[in-house]
């Protein structure tokens, strides 16, 4: 079908099974699948630009802090995968989290804490992308300081010089790290760790291990086993967060991103003492990332537009994030600015939603074996009727219209003799609120019926 043939050149040629089925359960319940994105990107070139160049920042050193905000389903999750995915591939290690009730910036029940631990949990890379990937970084960065070591010394593994060598390249590294505060205490715990692998103690491997991950409860506990008289908690795990961003710069990778998203929840604290010293934690972060007093670090952060722009609870409530936050002068009024803090998701327009359509059939069609039959001007009706909805204007998101499309592949393909002009003729149009007005009998009904109410 010539329709397919131009959008065969977008979506690649076959796409493997494990990644149409990501795509295809994910789009259908409305989530952002982890894998196969490229597949679908459409749009938010401009914002995608900007963010690429704060990664080459943090590369170089820098650190970057972004607020993504946009209404839900509007792609905010989609674009924050993206880069986590494109990062991984570029030699960046990646944690993200959700924040929740019980996950915030800090908590007077360990709510910080469990967000390092989240992070720490999902930590990434281009080897290992869906989290866990502590131990394999640090392994990762052992064999290397091995190798480096027996082309030095010209000596083989099992010469004994050779992990003195190496445990002398690892206080060198940790070292440097000293002087950052809590620097000290995490040379030494990863000092212990390469004892635990050298000497194969597995309680002080372990132990490091659970100390690097937050999950060491007390200092008592932390000095007997590690001999460190320091744990992470609400109030140091962001100082650790800089830590881990310079410690992953100097064993060969690009920096540390965080990825953090649904901020609205931090909206929705009721208490407001609490919910200040979010946003006070908060204040702290992007001051640490804007004026350099972090390095290798991106932090991009996602949330609602109320999230953000309320001014009896939201970030703007804050008086010192506000003024921070807020849009410059010249840069409103449907200009857009994107090298700032702060990136506002619009919707999709209808060029875009239209390849987006054109990419989401194709797939479909892979996946389940089948030839397209939907024509692109098919598309383009179904768009027009998405668009066309009471309300579109200010409810319409991609993850709506991808939904819904979906929701039409899937009835089609399960049920053949249902055409496209049938499953869409059964939809109200918003505009007539008639339904399909096939038959005048039941519209005279509902008429008599409807007269029974008064306004």
């Amino acid at each position: 079908m010539s329709q397919s043939q131009g959008n065969s050149a977008e979506t690649g040629a076959k796409i493997p099974k494990r990644l149409t089925t990501a795509l295809v359960n994910s789009l259908t319940a409305g989530v952002v699948p982890r894998i196969g994105l490229e597949h679908i990107a459409v749009g938010r070139k401009p914002e995608v630009e900007a963010i690429l160049r704060d990664l080459d920042s943090v590369a170089d050193g820098g650190a970057v802090f972004k607020l993504v905000t946009g209404r839900y389903g509007s792609g905010k999750s989609f674009l924050l995968q993206s880069i986590r995915n494109y990062a991984m591939d570029r030699g960046f290690v990646v944690a993200d989290a959700d924040l929740s009730p019980e996950r915030r910036l800090v908590g007077t029940k360990g709510q910080g804490l469990a967000t390092y631990r989240e992070l720490m949990t999902h930590l990434s890379t281009r080897t290992r992308p869906d989290g866990g990937a502590l131990e394999v970084v640090l392994q990762k960065w052992f064999l290397t300081l091995q190798q480096q070591a027996v082309q030095e010394l010209s000596c083989s593994m099992d010469d004994p010089r050779l992990q003195d060598e190496v445990e002398r390249r690892i206080f060198d590294v940790t070292a440097q790290m000293q002087s950052l505060v809590h620097g000290f205490d995490f040379a030494k715990v990863m000092a212990a760790y390469w004892r635990g692998c050298r000497l194969q103690e597995e309680d002080l491997k372990q132990a490091a291990l659970r100390w690097l991950r937050g999950a060491i409860p007390t200092k008592t506990e932390a000095r007997q086993e590690l001999g460190v008289g320091v744990i992470i908690d609400d109030d140091s795990w962001y100082d650790y967060m800089k830590l881990w961003s310079e410690f992953t710069a100097r064993i060969g990778y690009q920096g540390l991103l965080l990825f953090i998203d649904e901020g609205v929840n931090l909206y929705k604290i009721t208490n407001s003492v609490s919910r200040l010293g979010n946003y006070e934690k908060l204040l702290t972060i992007f001051n640490d990332t804007m004026q350099g007093k972090a390095g290798h670090l991106g932090i991009f952060l996602g949330g609602t537009p109320q999230f953000v722009e309320d001014e009896r609870r939201g970030l703007f409530s804050y008086e010192a994030l506000r003024s921070r936050l807020v849009e410059g002068r010249y840069s409103g009024k449907g200009l857009h600015n994107f090298t700032g803090p702060f990136i506002r998701l619009e919707m999709l327009s209808h060029e875009e939603i239209l390849i987006l359509l054109q990419r989401l059939r194709d797939i479909h069609g892979q996946h389940f074996g089948y030839s397209p039959v939907l024509h692109d001007d098919q598309l383009v009706m179904f768009m027009k009727q998405a668009v066309g909805r009471l309300g579109a204007d200010e409810l319409l998101t991609p993850r709506e219209v991808i939904r819904d499309f979906m929701d039409v592949l899937h009835t089609m393909h399960q049920n053949p003799g249902v055409t496209f002009e049938q499953l869409l003729g059964e939809q109200p149009t918003g505009t007539s609120g008639t339904g399909s007005g096939d038959n005048p009998g039941e519209r005279d009904d509902l008429d008599d019926f409807l007269a029974e109410f008064e306004l």
